[in-house]
């Protein structure tokens, strides 16, 4: 089986990762990796594949920057090609980028079947925009890989519960394996401040990141956020999205907010590193905040809409308004941790993923 994976933003890096290990050990898929492009700095994209030892994409077609639609359209200009030169057996996918968007719409017009890695989570509100992403792409998937039950219990709802599997979070897969690497006595985590100085990470500190639309093309939202944080009596680290840079040190300086770190954006490595150790987690990323789940770090996430409730209990993840008030109202809470809670598997979703993909058939398919 020729397997074309797709990826183009940093979560999917990092699951594609996993399922790429498994492909290596098995000859009975030949596995071509298409880089989209959509992250384009170094730290956000190519040090991903040194870090993870997973073999540079033989595609990298370059699309980043632009509307959603913009950028959706040149990705499926560039994916027929591929398509069309490697003619794949199956379009692997994983989140709910416009990278997967892409893939999905330009396979299924070219009649290649489709499997959708972390199938089903569902915020209800086509004002995220990865809502849309996620659920045109589970609705035109073959083979749909769920990372939890309600995503499984989702796609039952929608019709889909045929072709979808249980297979556990990729993420967790990745958090398990990785974390030995940042806990060995070796590894030294490199963090360069946005001025081009080595920043010396402190024993206590919050960790933030920060690179939802929704919060950093505002000034009001990403203002409130960053007065919140800076309440904290800790430095917060704050690696800033390319996209939001301008913005950040806008209001670190206006508004005076000297612990607020500005970082250059980080290594998964570095980013695990820093989750791990962090008393407390201030993030929009739906993958850091599984990665906080998983460390046992309280996170507070600065949105109004959500798609992980799994991780929404006992204090240990708590929504709550881009509102400097309301933010710092939940920041001191105490968390209980249940050691017996393990909603995202065992860790061993991709070898389930690639047993799932071989055992198909062309008729699944």
């Amino acid at each position: 089986m020729k397997v074309l994976t797709v990826v183009g933003a940093r979560p999917q890096f990092i699951k594609a990762a996993m399922v790429s290990h498994e492909f290596q050990q098995r000859d009975d898929i030949e596995e071509i990796l298409v880089h989209t492009g959509q992250h384009f700095d170094r730290n956000m994209s190519e040090l991903f594949f040194e870090q993870m030892t997973i073999p540079r994409p033989r595609y990298n077609l370059g699309v980043s920057g632009g509307s959603h639609t913009v950028m959706t359209a040149r990705m499926m200009l560039g994916l027929e090609t591929v398509i069309q030169e490697e003619s794949p057996d199956l379009v692997l996918l994983f989140g709910d980028t416009n990278s997967t968007l892409a893939a999905a719409l330009t396979a299924v017009k070219m009649r290649i079947p489709i499997a959708h890695v972390e199938a089903g989570p569902r915020s209800r509100s086509l004002k995220n925009a990865e809502e849309a992403n996620r659920v045109c792409t589970d609705h035109l998937g073959s083979v749909l890989f769920a990372a939890t039950e309600s995503g499984l219990r989702n796609l039952a709802e929608e019709g889909l519960g045929e072709r979808a599997f249980l297979v556990g979070d990729l993420m967790y897969d990745a958090f398990l394996h990785y974390s030995d690497v940042v806990d060995s006595e070796t590894f030294q985590p490199v963090l360069v401040s946005i001025d081009g100085n080595p920043i010396e990470i402190p024993p206590h500190y919050c960790y933030l990141t920060c690179h939802r639309s929704e919060n950093t093309e505002n000034l009001n939202a990403l203002s409130e956020i960053l007065l919140a944080a800076s309440a904290l009596p800790y430095p917060v680290i704050y690696p800033v999205h390319p996209r939001a840079l301008d913005l950040a040190r806008d209001v670190v300086s206006c508004c005076k907010l000297d612990s607020i770190v500005l970082a250059e954006p980080v290594g998964y490595l570095e980013s695990i590193f820093l989750t791990k150790h962090a008393a407390h987690v201030i993030t929009d990323s739906g993958g850091v905040q599984r990665e906080a789940f998983f460390a046992k770090v309280p996170c507070t996430v600065p949105m109004t809409i959500f798609v992980w409730p799994e991780i929404m209990v006992d204090g240990r993840c708590v929504l709550v308004p881009p509102e400097r008030g309301k933010i710092e109202s939940v920041l001191n809470r105490t968390q209980r941790i249940d050691d017996d809670y393990l909603p995202f598997g065992d860790g061993r979703a991709a070898g389930r993923i690639v047993d799932v993909l071989s055992g198909c058939s062309e008729e699944v398919l």
